[in-house]
């Protein structure tokens, strides 16, 4: 952490990605708290919600003289805005640019989107060093989330069998979804390699196996309405199976990472990737 930079009292944010559940569930929380001000959101260029009012669209109903229009782009977002933080739920190809845009205007990015390559992250990780500028990049905002993906880290150090199953709504594009890939990183981020070949495996269908990154581990990914976002990592052992599951129901499990995403960043002069950098950082102060 930057021993610089101070708290400032009111936390100024724009979003982008302002139409989708995360954009809404985050302007909800944005204008309801007082520790932040609201100050700009945008989505898809041109989109028929540009010009309408941010808290219809989160569900607070009409605002009045005091209405926050949802802009067509960055740049009129934050025209005359001078905003802390970037908070960023847009699609992977957007939210780069968005970031490294928020970077070069003095912005703290937060980004939330999944999907985002890891040489997009280490772009912006040189840039956020580069202006001293707090950044981050968070696959997922649960706590009980990244408490998964710390317990599956540290499973994978005794098992030699995992897969993961992975469970998103139909409007998810991605897959595996980013909160599965980072999972993925955890796991094989100590050398371990995975499922050893017991047998010469036939697919009576393309895909059947699922996905399979180079540690070996594979990833099934499933689309269907009713869902939002659920992930199971299945570690298997001679005699046994070791399940680590969660569950998200609706997007209330995502607001106190989100609020303590915006508040850490202000203190950072660098890029962290994950919730849990920041978790920890916390924890040694």
């Amino acid at each position: 952490m930057s021993s610089q930079a101070t708290r400032v009292k009111t936390v100024k944010v724009v979003i982008a990605g302002i139409n989708g559940r995360m954009g809404r569930a985050s302007a909800h929380l944005l204008l309801s708290n007082p520790d932040f001000e609201l100050v700009g959101a945008y989505g898809r260029s041109q989109a028929a919600y540009v010009g309408a009012d941010v808290r219809q669209l989160a569900g607070l109903g009409a605002a009045g003289n005091t209405a926050i229009l949802v802009s067509n782009g960055f740049s009129e977002a934050v025209k005359g805005k001078t905003p802390d933080v970037l908070l960023d739920f847009s699609k992977a190809e957007g939210a780069v640019a968005n970031a490294r845009q928020a970077l070069e205007h003095g912005i703290r990015p937060v980004t939330g989107t999944s999907g985002i390559a890891p040489e997009h992250v280490k772009e912006l990780s040189d840039l956020a060093a580069k202006k001293k500028l707090g950044a981050m990049v968070v696959p997922n905002f649960s706590v009980g989330a990244v408490l998964m993906m710390e317990f599956a880290k540290q499973a994978s150090q005794m098992f030699n069998h995992a897969e993961i199953v992975e469970m998103h709504h139909t409007g998810k594009a991605d897959a595996p979804s980013g909160t599965a890939m980072y999972t993925l990183n955890k796991m094989s981020a100590g050398g371990q390699k995975f499922n050893p070949e017991v047998v010469q495996e036939k697919e009576l269908l393309a895909g059947a196996r699922g996905g399979k990154n180079d540690a070996g581990v594979h990833v099934h990914s499933l689309r269907l309405p009713g869902i939002l976002s659920h992930q199971e990592v299945i570690f298997g052992s001679q005699g046994e199976l070791l399940t680590i599951r969660h569950d998200s129901f609706n997007t209330s499990c995502f607001i106190k990472g989100i609020t303590l995403a915006l508040n850490a960043v202000l203190s950072l002069d660098h890029l962290v990737v994950g919730l849990e950098g920041i978790l920890m950082m916390q924890e040694a102060l």
